[in-house]
């Protein structure tokens, strides 16, 4: 048990996730008297589609900066351009 919860818990200790190696997964009132196969069928289930954390994807983010940077920086070549011409 984890200290200060009185709740039935499952821990699963192999998550097929390249990131959590053990995940503590606290079951509802209700859910108490489903069977612990199940229970651990839907916990691995869940711990699976969680890929990725989202401060993970670097890559996506840094090209989305790359790219906000580079239409600023077309910007005010443009307008610099514009306003010299005008001048």
């Amino acid at each position: 048990m984890i200290k200060g919860i009185n709740h039935m818990v499952i821990e699963v200790a192999d998550t097929d996730n390249r990131y959590y190696e053990r995940a503590f997964l606290v079951l509802r009132p209700e859910c108490a008297s489903i069977s612990r196969e199940l229970l651990e069928k839907e916990a691995r289930k869940l711990l699976s589609s969680m890929d990725t954390v989202s401060s993970a994807k670097p890559k996506s983010v840094l090209l989305s900066r790359l790219l906000t940077a580079c239409m600023f920086f077309s910007i005010g070549a443009l307008l610099s351009t514009t306003i010299f011409i005008l001048i």
